[in-house]
Parts: C-alpha cells; sequence; structure tokens
C-alpha cells in the first residue's frame, strides 16, 4: 500500500510543470477547463514595491465602487486599493500585523470591512476607507477559551440580517455567531471526529445559490467544504480530494477558491484555483487537473502548471475577471485572470 501510494504521489508531482516564462508573461498561456478559462496577467498590479510593498497577499474584495481592495500583512500599507486596470489609488492601515480575512458588507447602502487579524486575536469592523466601527475580542463567552492567544480567526460571514460569523481557523476550529452589535449567539464546529467537526475553518461564507441561505466553511486539512444551516446544524460535507482549498468565493452560480497546495506536493508550492458549480462539482482547475468523476465520485487533484505558489484567495469582480492573492510567495503582488470567452 506504501508503495502504492509512493508511485502515485511520485507520478503526480511529475505532470505538474512550470510554464514556459516566454509565453507566460506574453499572456499566451490558457489555465481551466471547460466554460471557466482564463488567460493570466502576472503583472497586473501597477504599485511600486519600493513604496506600497506588500507581504503575504491574504484577501482580496470589489467594492461598490468597482475598487479591487486587497489585504496584506505588511504594516506600511494593510489595505491596497486599485483600479480594475492595476492602478494603486489609495492605501491605508498600519496597525494590522496580523492581517489575514477580508470580508465586505453592504449595510444600508455602505460598504463596511470586517478583518481578522490573526496577531491581535480579534475581528475589526471598518469603514471602507479604515475608521475603526466595532472591534471583536476573544470569544470568552463560549467557555471554550482561557486567553486571547488561544483564538486565532481566520474568516467572517455576514448574514442578512448582519449577523457575524467568524471562523476561528487557526485556534480552536470553532465558528462564532454574534449579532450585528456584537452579541455573541452561539458557535458550532469544533475539532473532534464527527461529520459537524472541522480541521482548519480557514474559511467561511453564506451561499444564496438555493432555496434557502446556508453556510459554507472550509475544513482545509480535511480536503473538504462543510454546509451548515444558519444556526449552525450540519448539512453535508463537499469532498475536495488532493486540495488544501481556502475560503470559499460564491459569485453567480459558481463556488471559487484558491486550493494553498496538493495534497500529492504539500510545501512544495503546488497550488492551484477551482470553480464548483451551482451543484458543487468542480468543472475548472486553473492551473490543476481536469475535474474527473468516476462513479458519481471526485478523483484526487493536484496541480499541473506552477502558475501559482501558494494561492490564497480569489476575487471576482464585476466582469468576471479573476484576481489571485498569494501567501509567502515572494511577496507578489496579485495576478489577474481574464476569462476567454
Amino acid at each position: 500500500m506504501l508503495r502504492r501510494r509512493f508511485i502515485k504521489n511520485t507520478s503526480l508531482a511529475a505532470t505538474s510543470l512550470a510554464i514556459n516564462p516566454a509565453s507566460f508573461f506574453s499572456g499566451e498561456t490558457i489555465l481551466g477547463h471547460n466554460n471557466k478559462r482564463y488567460r493570466i496577467n502576472t503583472h497586473w498590479s501597477q504599485a511600486d514595491v519600493a513604496h506600497n510593498p506588500v507581504n503575504d497577499c491574504h484577501e482580496m474584495v470589489q467594492d461598490r465602487k468597482g475598487r479591487i481592495l486587497l489585504l496584506t500583512n505588511e504594516t506600511k500599507n494593510n489595505v491596497l486599493i486599485y483600479d480594475k486596470g492595476g492602478k494603486l489609488l489609495q492605501t491605508w492601515g498600519t496597525e494590522y500585523p496580523g492581517a489575514h480575512g477580508l470580508t465586505l458588507f453592504n449595510e444600508n447602502g455602505q460598504d463596511v470591512l470586517f478583518i481578522c487579524d490573526n496577531n491581535r486575536h480579534q475581528v475589526i469592523k471598518t469603514t471602507i476607507d479604515g475608521r475603526v466601527l466595532m472591534t471583536l475580542n476573544y470569544p470568552k463567552e463560549t467557555g471554550q477559551y482561557s486567553k486571547a492567544e488561544e483564538y486565532i480567526p481566520t474568516e467572517t460571514a455576514i448574514a442578512a440580517n448582519g449577523d457575524i460569523y467568524v471562523a476561528d481557523g487557526y485556534g480552536k476550529d470553532l465558528v462564532i455567531r454574534y449579532d450585528a452589535s456584537g452579541r455573541y449567539l452561539g458557535h458550532f464546529g469544533g475539532r473532534g471526529k464527527e461529520p459537524n467537526n472541522l480541521l482548519n475553518a480557514h474559511g467561511i461564507c453564506v451561499d444564496n445559490r438555493g432555496k434557502d441561505p446556508l453556510l459554507m466553511v472550509t475544513s482545509r486539512q480535511q480536503n473538504a467544504f462543510k454546509r451548515y444551516t444558519m444556526d449552525g446544524a450540519y448539512l453535508d460535507t463537499i469532498e475536495m480530494p488532493g486540495a488544501w482549498v481556502c475560503r470559499p468565493v460564491i459569485r453567480g452560480e459558481y463556488l471559487y477558491a484558491a486550493v494553498l497546495q496538493s495534497s500529492a506536493r504539500t510545501g512544495q508550492q503546488s497550488g492551484f484555483v477551482t470553480i464548483l458549480d451551482k451543484n458543487n462539482q468542480v468543472v475548472s482547475n486553473l492551473g490543476g487537473s481536469t475535474p474527473s468523476y468516476i462513479n458519481g465520485k471526485l478523483e484526487e487533484m493536484y496541480q499541473t502548471i506552477q502558475a501559482f505558489q501558494y494561492p490564497h484567495d480569489v476575487c471576482i469582480d464585476d466582469e468576471e475577471n479573476l484576481y489571485i492573492a498569494q501567501w509567502n510567495s515572494g511577496k507578489v503582488y496579485p495576478y489577474k485572470l481574464s476569462p476567454i470567452s
């Protein structure tokens, strides 16, 4: 068994090829499958690294003005704001050394942001230009934490009524629920061996594609997404074999997710981007293997083209372009991918 596994992993690793630099940088390389194919631009950002450096590029969102906001844990400029052409418009933020999660919510016609800071062990709600509106400290109300350091939030999701769901993805893997004013309402998930438990609850979003809204939560080390009701009752698991998925991002009928790395090549810059349809079937892997189902079961996925190192998030703009932020990837700025019709 071990020998077969070794041979399989060796075979998968051998299929991961670096892109020919000439074709890659000229924009000739096409990534993806089926109706989700894209041309990649690795030089989208026009920011000057000497004045506006980045460290880990963790997450990105588009605001209602059409601007693209990037969150980095570089405290010279935690938030970089671009136009869609890659021109840097403005920056703000020096107080988020562990900046990780970035969620945008339309609150009574105004955009607000929720920032998860790993180092501060807090979730901070701000205006679109960085003015702090509310701070959520570690959730001692749960009875699960004895000190702030045990709580390392990675992502938030905001319900239509303003309820806040915080994924403690690097702490105890709980999802903590608050009302819009920050009052604790409950929690679910956590580590364990039951289907409702989570392992590296890295991301969370509200899925409105069905009849009723539900929560989609990442269980990254289990290579899966798990679905819950808005009250936290477990529904089912979407297996993503081989894929260390980051947060789910839903636009229209599709779910997009950065895959930090492939299980076959952990710690080897083996990430890609995956896209699922409204039935939660994988239809495209950007820089990854062709999606294949046998008897209804998804086969293990892996990187085939090293277009990315450790992708961490996907932002989809109003023209269906993708922007990919990367963690621990040489402090590169985000890449832009344009759809091929």
